[in-house]
């Protein structure tokens, strides 16, 4: 999603083209069948350690995340990197494929959402997915300590971060302690071109588009970015039907 890439980079043509695609769904899940041809693929293979089968570039870690999400979403789940054998092979060291930065909320899980086990996912949470500098450092350090090549900012429909920024916005009233500054931090993406449950379902997306573009600037993530080694992408899950998709 982002535009940044260094000239006839095959790879980075490879990634780029993965990423207007990317949907994590149906017709838009990097290509149906390939999406659909992962999925089938992965819940017949036995399980073996992560690093035998770490997807190394931006797209191979979308398509794993697509084919993760459809298990979940249609209850087929593998609960892969479980085994004693993933266990023991993990305590030497870690390779995850993906930095998750995820909302607080207890019923999205990245490992679930997108059926990863043990040591797949770097898993960043905060509230609203606000950005601090321990935020901010803890995807960094997926990225350049561990060579992640994948991002995804993922918000979710009916967070409560979201509902309470534009609650207290439209009132005007201070929120509990520390719960302010979240708020404070979603605030400026809040949509006010929209009424009631519009405003927060908009500004859901417009908060994601806003963390995934700061990310996407910090310099040490775009260098990464422009020679095609990563993609931050933004993304959002459905409650109600457990999908992720897209949001560009």
């Amino acid at each position: 999603m982002n535009s940044d890439r260094s000239a006839g980079s095959a790879p980075a043509a490879t990634a780029r083209r993965a990423l207007l695609r990317f949907g994590l769904t149906g017709a838009a899940a990097l290509g149906t069948t390939a999406a659909l041809g992962t999925a089938t693929a992965s819940a017949a293979a036995p399980a073996t350690p992560t690093s035998a089968r770490r997807p190394g570039t931006p797209d191979e870690a979308l398509r794993e995340l697509a084919a993760g999400n459809r298990r979940w979403r249609t209850f087929c789940e593998r609960h892969p990197d479980e085994s004693p054998a993933v266990r023991q092979s993990l305590t030497s060291g870690q390779h995850p494929f993906a930095v998750v930065l995820g909302c607080i909320d207890s019923r999205v899980p990245p490992e679930l959402v997108f059926d990863q086990g043990l040591g797949d996912l770097m898993t960043v949470r905060s509230a609203g997915e606000v950005l601090d500098e321990a935020v901010l450092g803890s995807v960094a350090y997926g990225v350049l300590e561990l060579d992640i090549p994948l991002v995804m900012v993922l918000g979710h429909q009916s967070c409560g971060a979201v509902k309470a920024a534009v609650a207290a916005d439209e009132s005007g009233e201070r929120l509990p302690a520390h719960i302010q500054y979240i708020a404070d931090q979603i605030a400026p993406n809040i949509d006010r071109t929209q009424q009631g449950d519009a405003r927060v379902n908009s500004t859901i997306d417009a908060n994601v588009r806003a963390v995934r573009a700061r990310l996407a600037a910090e310099p040490d993530l775009a260098a990464k970015v422009t020679s095609g080694k990563l993609a931050i992408v933004g993304a959002r899950y459905e409650l109600d039907a457990y999908r992720v998709h897209s949001v560009v």
